[in-house]
């Protein structure tokens, strides 16, 4: 058949000889042309190239092209794999064959399935010396952790043995690593945790020899790296010994050891190296460190201890140096605008009422603190020495402290300075300092009138304290010291009620204002109100857990209340505080009389006699005690101590005298009769013994006594008839006063009586013959006890000014006794 030449398919079945490749593998020209190429010099795969049974040429997807190896190392071409022949497909390859689905086989890519599950895991032997090393360790970790903690509670020596226990346990493990021969796997950081933590619990257990041997263990180690730094802590130990040379030979070891890369580290050491220089009286030496960290790094700690040493050396200029660089110093904080509320943003108010007491603003307020703390300290002390006066030295302090960014202290250093004038006793000059803030701002004239109307009333001068007072409310209502004072100059008028309510209101503004509590707890006994007096006492005692006044007080109402037993409870615990307060024991003594206890009342007051021996109730009670128990001897005694304290009193004498006429030595009565007529010669009592003694005697001069006595009873006569016509003309009179100042006498007296009618229970009764010298013109003395603790304690507590919660370091001192500490 004749083909067209147009004919689209001609030549389609003709075949090139050259493109035949079937003959190529044993063609060795073209073999070794293809070894000289790239492909040829590729790693030999490891599939085998199978061959046809039928023709044995090689197996290939396409008739006459050479197969080319996969990426997986495998040829092309078919392999025998489990009697099938796997085709070069990627579905294949992955295990997805339809075989393999119908026969009922999962998915298995590793061939798998006829293996079975993998065996569990060997479990490690616990008796393994690997897993015995490693539990150690581990309990060698807990072990100090305990330490640690028991350390934070303060449980130093619990922390000290269990910080022994790790040690033991730490050395049991090293040597357990060396048997094992791995003694390179030795936990370095393990070993200086051990040693680091106990020293560290030798010094809290203030063992000092034992801790330095410790850090020498711990620096000698060149395999701890650092460990030169803990040279810092041995000063520390050396400087707690006062052991002040090898402190500083230490420390500069340490800061040789601290690179300069660590300025705040180097800064404390050379603080440490600067304190103990001042420790060892070189100022020298230590302001050159002070100095350096002035330059360096200043902080207010640092210029504070520079301006010291600048004062011992007596330096002016640099004292004045040294305070203005004080004032430079910053005190990296914000400004405080930001914790001022916005009125309409309420977002921001409900943001502000999380941070204005945060911790960062805790930080904020006590670096703060410790700068005014800093600088009111300095001004104090450099005032005297900078200038000729200590006032003109202080207005230089002022002055600068105005023009610096402190300028809100320069009010609070003119308040010092006026208390400092009080502490010199020029109270004229506080005054007029304090006056001057008259016209300054509410705060600072508040400030002001609170300590002028605090001197005024400690002046007794109740007019100018209500004045002031009145002042310092106005100006700032709320301040609770200005309305201490106001009822304090109501108290002192006697104006109880008035003073409670102001009492009353200083606590509702500052309830722990303990001058207002204190003087709360006054007026309600004054008005009788003993349970609300003794709440406030309570509430006191919370507060002022070992206050003498306050216990005093407490004891004092529950005996108004009659209830003894609360009220010895409360003087024993007083006693515990005060054991040689000599007004407490008489009370105590006083209390047991009354119960009838005499042995223990005796003991009472024995001792509150051997503490202060003045005291004229104790003495007579004491004297009346041994004439009831028939010990007349011994009771002279006592009665010539009261003789002594009260020479004018005729009725000692006497007592004297009946005790040596009752103990039967009548030469020795009749010599004291004769003194006691000597000095009292009027006296009808004992002219009257004098008789009775010389007629029993036989004696001639009983009729001379007895001619006295006639005229001795004739002029007492007159006396009493020249008093009762004297008291009838002033009758009236005193019945107009006597009314007048009744109710003022009512309230005042009205915490005496119940303890007054027990005082004249008290002492024990002397019978007729005992009486007799001195019955006849009976004059009872004051029982009243010269109590230190009652006059003061019934007082009022007044109230100074007050800045802060730290105001007593340099602004509240105690103006007087009656003030409480804080």
């Amino acid at each position: 058949m004749d083909y067209d030449e147009d004919d689209d398919y001609s030549g389609f079945n003709d075949y090139n000889a050259m493109l035949d490749t079937d003959e190529l593998v044993q063609d060795e020209n073209f073999q070794k042309a293809v070894l000289r190429t790239s492909h040829g010099r590729r790693p030999v795969t490891q599939a085998k190239v199978g061959f046809t049974a039928a023709s044995g040429r090689l197996a290939t997807a396409a008739k006459g092209r050479l197969a080319m190896p996969s990426s997986m190392g495998r040829t092309g071409g078919m392999a025998v794999q489990d009697g099938q022949a796997r085709p070069m497909t990627a579905v294949r390859a992955a295990g997805f064959t339809s075989a393999g689905n119908r026969a009922g086989v999962g998915f298995d890519p590793f061939n798998q399935a006829g293996r079975g599950p993998a065996p569990p895991l060997e479990p490690k032997a616990e008796d393994s010396p690997e897993e015995k090393i490693r539990q150690l360790e581990k309990k060698v970790n807990e072990l100090i952790e305990e330490s640690c903690l028991a350390n934070s509670r303060a449980e130093f020596q619990l922390a000290l043995d269990k910080a022994k226990e790790a040690g033991r346990k730490e050395r049991v493990l090293v040597r357990q690593r060396e048997q094992l021969t791995k003694g390179d796997q030795i936990n370095l950081d393990l070993t200086y945790s051990v040693l680091f933590n106990l020293a560290n619990q030798y010094v809290a257990n203030e063992m000092y020899h034992e801790a330095i041997n410790t850090y020498q263990v711990i620096v000698k180690n060149r395999m701890f790296s650092n460990a030169g730094r803990l040279k810092v802590n041995m000063g520390n130990i050396y400087f707690k010994q006062r052991n002040f040379p090898k402190a500083v030979k230490f420390y500069r070891m340490a800061l040789d050891q601290v690179p300069n890369t660590h300025k705040e580290m180097r800064t404390k050491i050379m603080q440490n190296i600067g304190i103990t220089f001042v420790k060892m009286g070189q100022y020298s030496d230590a302001i050159t460190s002070f100095e350096h960290i002035m330059s360096e790094s200043p902080s207010f700690k640092t210029g504070f201890n520079l301006i010291l040493c600048y004062f011992a050396l007596g330096d002016r200029e640099k004292m004045r140096d040294g305070f203005a660089k004080l004032l430079t110093v910053d005190l990296k904080i914000d400004d405080e605008d930001k914790y001022l509320s916005h009125g309409e943003d309420k977002q921001y108010n409900l943001v502000l009422e999380v941070i204005k007491n945060d911790s960062l603003r805790q930080i904020e307020r006590e670096r703060k603190y410790e700068a005014e703390r800093c600088i009111k300290y300095a001004a104090k002390i450099i005032s005297p020495a900078i200038e000729s006066s200590f006032s003109d030295g202080y207005d230089w302090c002022i002055e600068m402290v105005k023009n610096s960014q402190y300028i809100d202290l320069a009010h609070d250093l003119e308040i010092d300075k006026a208390i400092m004038f009080l502490k010199q006793k020029n109270f004229q000059q506080a005054i007029e300092t304090l006056k001057s803030f008259e016209k300054k701002d509410s705060k600072v004239a508040s400030t002001a009138a609170t300590n002028l109307s605090f001197l005024y009333f400690l002046e007794a001068d109740y007019a100018q304290a209500d004045k002031y007072a009145e002042i310092a409310m106005t100006a700032d209502r709320y301040n609770p010291a200005a309305l201490v004072n106001k009822g304090n100059v109501l108290y002192a008028k006697h104006d109880y009620e008035k003073a409670r309510e102001f009492f009353k209101e200083a606590l509702t503004n500052d309830s722990s204002c303990i001058e207002a509590l204190y003087n709360l707890g006054l007026c309600n006994k004054r008005l009788s109100r003993l349970e609300e007096g003794i709440d406030c006492f309570y509430k006191l005692h919370a507060i002022l857990r070992n206050s003498p006044q306050v216990m005093y007080q407490i004891a004092d109402t529950y005996e108004q209340l009659e209830d003894t037993a609360q009220a010895t409870e409360w003087f024993m615990q007083l006693i515990g505080v005060v054991s040689s307060d000599p007004s407490v024991l008489a009370r105590m003594g006083e209390l047991h009389d009354n119960e009838g206890d005499k042995s223990l009342a005796f003991q009472y007051y024995f001792d509150s006699y051997r503490h202060f021996p003045s005291n004229i109730p104790v003495i007579e009670w004491l004297g009346a005690y041994y004439i009831d128990s028939q010990f007349c001897e011994k009771a002279i005694h006592y009665f010539e101590r009261a003789s002594l304290v009260q020479p004018n009193q005729v009725k000692w004498h006497l007592m004297i005298a009946s005790c040596y006429r009752r103990s039967g030595n009548y030469q020795k009565a009749l010599e004291t009769y004769k003194q006691i007529h000597r000095k009292f010669p009027d006296n009808v009592e004992c002219l009257k013994f004098l008789v009775r003694l010389c007629t029993d005697l036989g004696m001639n001069e009983a009729q001379e006594f007895a001619t006295k006595l006639k005229k001795a009873e004739k002029n007492k006569e007159l006396r009493e008839q020249r008093t009762t016509s004297a008291g009838r003309r002033g009758s009236g009179r005193a019945r107009r006063e006597s009314s007048a100042g009744s109710d003022l006498d009512r309230e005042g007296s009205a915490g005496q009586q119940s303890r007054g009618s027990k005082k004249q229970r008290m002492r024990p009764k002397l019978d007729d013959n005992d009486r007799s010298p001195y019955t006849s013109q009976p004059q009872e003395i004051d029982t009243t006890y010269s109590d230190p603790l009652g006059p003061q304690a019934e007082r009022p507590k007044t109230a100074a000014r007050r800045k802060g919660p730290h105001e007593d370091d340099f602004g509240d001192e105690k103006l007087g006794e009656d003030l409480l500490p804080e």
